[in-house]
């Protein structure tokens, strides 16, 4: 069953790799964190299994990867610079902030007081000083969302692949947000990574197209490991839905501290594009959408059906992958009792496991073995599955532990018979089973159970 705590996961990803607080050495800071040796190849592999189902499985999305500095015009025109903010409020006993909308019948969650500040608007974007002299006139904004980018670059990618609505583009990247309130590790922090896609699709197709996005995105985490009884879908009321939301739909899971949000399905209608674009007058924008002065592109398409140009609506997928990592541990993290002894597993599907297999001699300091070892390691890593490492520690107990324990699906044992024989023992981290595999079949056996 999953972790009962947060602490059990916290625990685990300092004692084996996978994530560190960050600056620890000099005290750390607060809502940011490095991902180890082993956390940044479950990242990664994450990352890819999402590229893999946005991009490579379809024909109807592109990737992008955009700069990470955004204009102040990008986000004035997209509406963060007058939205974007959190209620603040200062607890005058004890001196801490929280946000405003966040506290327990209006009392400081540190201390219990209720003497606190007038709530007053808080900004969440970064800036940054472009140039050599910080006078504040020529600034940006380090982007607190991954969409604009895309929003803006619509005209670009429509120009250099001739895609047709219904089509989406896709992006993996950094965001940043100055949390006032920071949340159990890895769930709220300040500087995260985002896998989104913008889907552009003709007015009067968008709530169509939430419904099939919803059901894809469901499927997408039960692949990852993520059940779909263990996900709620959560009807963002429409006083609490962003400028520019006409429904948006909530992914809940319930992690170690609670239910929230895994993943955003929202329908942004034509509110980005057309925020974005010239000439807003020959366009069929939505009255909500802001006249832009500044635009030099009209973001808008004309297919060969259409009698005018249209804006699309956009259906938007948005997940965190920092959550999506802290989600699947968690589904994946399990203690079991054994006849003398106990265990922690971390099963991860296979294609997640930041290391696929374990290469381990019996015997460290005998030549031969390791030599034979090495050459299988080898081997299995040309398959191009993954990571595959070889445990030279003498201890074939404690190494298969270790590796239960960081999700490692499959060890290869080399022993006395292996220099013999030309086969090997296949250890399945689930079951514990172990079965002789000769050598010459073991690439087969590999691909066959990746």
């Amino acid at each position: 069953m999953p972790a009962k705590n947060i602490e059990e996961l916290v625990s685990l990803c300092k004692r084996r790799g996978f994530i560190f607080q960050s600056n620890e050495i000099y005290g750390g800071l607060q809502g940011l964190y490095d991902y180890g040796p082993l956390g940044v190849e479950l990242k990664n592999n994450i990352k890819s299994s999402w590229w893999k189902s946005m991009v490579y499985d379809r024909d109807d999305i592109e990737g992008l990867d955009a700069s990470i500095l955004s204009k102040q015009d990008v986000l004035r025109y997209s509406g963060h610079e007058e939205t974007f903010t959190d209620p603040l409020v200062d607890c005058k006993k004890c001196k801490s902030r929280w946000r405003a909308d966040h506290l327990e019948q209006d009392k400081c969650p540190k201390c219990g007081s209720d003497d606190l500040t007038e709530p007053r608007p808080f900004n969440l974007m970064f800036k940054t000083n472009i140039g050599p002299i910080d006078d504040g006139s020529s600034f940006a904004y380090l982007r607190p969302e991954t969409a604009q980018q895309i929003f803006i670059n619509f005209k670009n990618v429509i120009d250099s692949t001739s895609k047709s609505i219904p089509f989406g583009i896709a992006q993996i990247g950094k965001a940043f947000r100055n949390e006032i309130t920071l949340k159990s590790f890895i769930f709220r922090v300040r500087e995260f990574e985002q896998m989104e896609l913008e889907y552009f699709v003709e007015p009067g197709q968008d709530e169509k197209q939430h419904e099939y996005w919803l059901k894809q995105r469901l499927d997408w985490w039960e692949a990852q490991g993520v059940p779909k009884d263990k996900l709620e879908l959560y009807e963002v009321p429409k006083k609490e839905l962003s400028h520019y939301s006409k429904r948006t739909v909530d992914i809940m899971y319930n992690f170690p501290h609670g239910l929230e949000e895994l993943e955003g399905v929202a329908n942004r209608t034509d509110f980005d594009l057309g925020s974005h674009s010239k000439n807003q007058n020959e366009l069929n924008i939505s009255s909500k959408v802001r006249d832009n002065k500044d635009s030099n592109s009209k973001l808008a398409i004309k297919e060969p059906h259409m009698d005018n140009w249209v804006v699309p609506f956009v259906i938007e997928p948005s997940a965190g992958v920092d959550r999506a990592v802290l989600a699947i541990m968690n589904e994946a993290y399990r203690e079991e009792k054994l006849e003398d002894s106990s265990r922690i597993v971390l099963s991860l599907r296979p294609h997640l496991s930041p290391i696929k297999a374990a290469v381990i001699p019996l015997k460290k300091n005998n030549d031969e073995m390791v030599e034979l070892a090495k050459k299988i390691k080898s081997q299995l890593q040309e398959l191009g599955l993954g990571r595959v490492i070889l445990e030279n520690t003498g201890n074939i107990g404690k190494s298969y532990r270790r590796h239960d324990e960081i999700g490692t699906p499959l060890c290869v044992t080399v022993d006395f018979e292996s220099l013999e024989n030309s086969d090997i023992t296949v250890r399945d981290r689930d079951t514990m089973k172990q079965e002789r595999i000769e050598i010459k079949d073991l690439n087969a056996y590999f691909l066959k159970y990746f």
